[in-house]
């Protein structure tokens, strides 16, 4: 039992250091989810000329953070006439170069690793781009659009795919300020809470646990730690693979990406096992349903591979300008909770969330969540 409380002590402390970073970047996303209108990102997504591809990689950067809500974002675009490119770049910049990421990261991991995922994120983003172009031709995009258009529903595939977009004229201040924009931001807030909440406590659960029953020395010899080059070499190519087993949405990883960095895994392989959310096993299901098996088996090997050279581009950089930080203390083992700054914050925007949830409840939000099997019963993400 004592072992079972060492890892939930753990888990509750990662969740308490991270809580209000969470708050604050659903809060941000919801907002522009709610005021910047579909249609013209679509309008802005058609091809995939470098300029396009960094719309792309803004407007995903300021959307969502869920893995699943992501992939499902993405293919509702990609519906509407978005540039397949420009889609998969949206979708790896709006899990992997939100606000929300960034600051849990400086948080746990320190802020070269937040510096480090904002550059990684666009070279990966560049890296799919020219594999795509090279290897998928045009029948095989075909056959992905037909699949694209069957509309084969996930379980918050309701919320990506709703434009829950304020209609009113006027600005952008005026659109957010109105009672609509209000009702919208509470909708979009908790939709986007409903869709992550299951993978964050596993993420949490499993990064607990991990932390607190894998001994460090199987970490080190794990990850090569007493040879420096072939732990470089070896980081980025398993980074992913710890990823893909651990079926973790993309701020779960964080807790667990902390735990690795303690155990030894090099710098770049820390970032390939963040960006590897997009390729977990339920995720990959999902691309086979989307745009069927051939697809998903090239989004597979692109994404992959693009991971692992961004992760030594990164570990390169970062080593010769001898960034990489020198002491491996991620915060894993703080279970306590002490009056600083952290708890402040989360007192500040656990009060923003009660506002937005009873704004959600009072406008019909529940019933709503219950039609779209988004309640926590029905979610299968």
């Amino acid at each position: 039992m004592a072992e079972i409380g060492r890892a939930l002590a753990l888990a509750g402390s990662m969740t308490w250091e991270v809580l209000w970073a969470l708050i604050i970047g659903f809060a941000l996303s919801a907002v522009v989810q709610s005021v910047v209108r579909k249609s013209t990102i679509v309008r802005l997504l058609g091809d995939d000329r470098p300029r396009t591809l960094a719309v792309a990689t803004g407007l995903g950067a300021a959307s969502s953070s869920c893995s699943y809500a992501a992939v499902a974002l993405a293919r509702s675009l990609f519906r509407k006439g978005a540039n397949f490119i420009a889609a998969m770049a949206f979708e790896i910049s709006s899990t992997n170069l939100v606000v929300e990421l960034g600051i849990i990261m400086a948080l746990l991991l320190g802020w070269q690793f937040t510096a480090a995922e904002f550059i990684g994120g666009p070279l990966m983003i560049v890296g799919v781009a020219l594999l795509f172009r090279l290897f998928v031709r045009r029948r095989l995009l075909d056959d992905a659009r037909v699949q694209a258009q069957r509309g084969l529903a996930g379980s918050m595939e309701g919320h990506a795919a709703m434009d829950m977009s304020v209609r009113r004229a006027g600005s952008f201040w005026r659109r957010l300020l109105s009672g609509d924009g209000f009702t919208s931001v509470s909708h979009v807030f908790v939709m986007e809470w409903a869709a992550i909440l299951r993978d964050l406590v596993i993420g949490l659960l499993i990064a607990g646990a991990v932390g607190a029953w894998v001994p460090e020395e199987f970490w080190r010899a794990f990850f090569f730690t007493d040879h420096p080059v072939l732990s470089a070499l070896w980081g980025p190519i398993v980074g992913p693979i710890v990823s893909i087993l651990s079926f973790v949405c993309s701020i779960g990883n964080v807790p667990l990406a902390a735990v690795l960095w303690n155990g030894g895994i090099s710098f770049g392989g820390v970032l390939a096992f963040i960006f590897a959310d997009l390729i977990i096993l339920p995720i990959l299901n999902i691309y086979r349903k989307y745009y069927g098996t051939r697809m998903a088996l090239v989004i597979f090997g692109v994404f992959y591979l693009a991971m692992v050279v961004a992760g030594y581009l990164v570990e390169l950089v970062f080593g010769v300008t001898g960034l990489i930080p020198a002491e491996r203390s991620a915060k894993v083992l703080e279970a306590s909770v002490s009056w600083n700054y952290t708890t402040w914050l989360n007192i500040v925007f656990l009060a923003l969330a009660a506002v937005l949830v009873v704004r959600f409840v009072r406008t019909g939000g529940v019933a709503m969540l219950r039609m779209m099997g988004g309640s926590p019963e029905h979610h299968h993400s």
